[in-house]
């Protein structure tokens, strides 16, 4: 066990041995640490939360009471194989959220980047790969293998479908089913998931130059209503725009996928 000397461990707290904690951590009433976890700086478990299996904390986190994070996959393949969770700096994990580790077939690990918000009760599945500064609402739920971009934010008891891709800055409303993959930037609401324009608002809180916005809004009406499949306008797209994130959404539809995509209101 390693455990630096600057570190608070309430007395009924139960730390296993072979546990890792960084310096300044605080561990609350009732809190257990697994003994292949290992935390960062100034992280803070608060009482009845648990963090088990092979996972890793970064700096300055703070995780709710009765989180579950590090548990092994809710994955009938699942067999025991030694798989990770991992989770960047900054994060805050809400009272009853789970994170659960990855499996063999899907890449070993479940990561979630830097500065997320992750909500009571939601769910990260096994394999999921969540960007940074993304936020979870309440009671989100993400399948395994899911892939979220940057700045991602899904609205409250909402689910994502395995295998989806969830493009950087995309907003999914509140109680939505999404089952198809979502461009970045896109806006995405109704039950079962309809791509419904531009997170525009997203857009300009993060201080997008207009004229980029401008070209992302021009790029979508090709989406929707210009010639060909909806790859081919893709295509067309890194080939006649000189925007950057107008290029990062053509990419991101030319990727390999295992799903299909949420395509524009009226596209033919």
């Amino acid at each position: 066990m390693r455990i630096h000397g600057t570190v608070v461990i309430h007395p009924s707290a139960f730390v296993e041995e072979g546990a890792t904690i960084g310096p300044d951590c605080y561990v609350g009433p009732f809190a257990v640490i697994g003994p292949e976890v290992s935390l960062g700086a100034r992280v803070t478990v608060k009482s009845h939360a648990v963090v088990t299996g092979w996972t890793e904390i970064g700096d300055d986190c703070t995780i709710w009471p009765f989180a579950c994070v590090g548990e092994v996959p809710q994955d009938l393949k699942y067999k025991g194989e030694r798989t990770r969770l991992v989770i960047g700096a900054r994060c805050r994990i809400r009272e009853g959220a789970t994170l659960n580790t990855g499996t063999e077939g899907g890449g070993g690990v479940t990561r979630v980047g830097d500065d997320c918000l992750i909500m009571t009760g939601a769910h990260v599945g096994h394999d999921a790969q969540i960007g940074n500064r993304v936020i979870l609402v309440n009671h989100v739920a993400v399948a395994g293998h899911v892939v979220l971009g940057d700045d991602v934010i899904v609205g409250g008891l909402s689910g994502i479908h395995q295998w989806v891709r969830i493009g950087q800055g995309a907003i999914i409303g509140a109680v939505t089913m999404v089952t198809n993959d979502v461009i970045p930037f896109g806006l995405v609401q109704a039950p079962r998931g309809e791509l419904d324009g531009l997170n525009l608002v997203g857009l300009k809180r993060r201080g997008v130059e207009r004229a980029e916005i401008t070209a992302l809004r021009a790029a979508y009406q090709t989406l929707a209503q210009g010639e060909g499949t909806f790859q081919d306008r893709a295509r067309r797209l890194t080939e006649d725009s000189e925007s950057p994130l107008v290029r990062d959404m053509a990419e991101f539809i030319l990727a390999d996928s295992g799903r299909s995509f949420l395509t524009p209101k009226g596209a033919k």
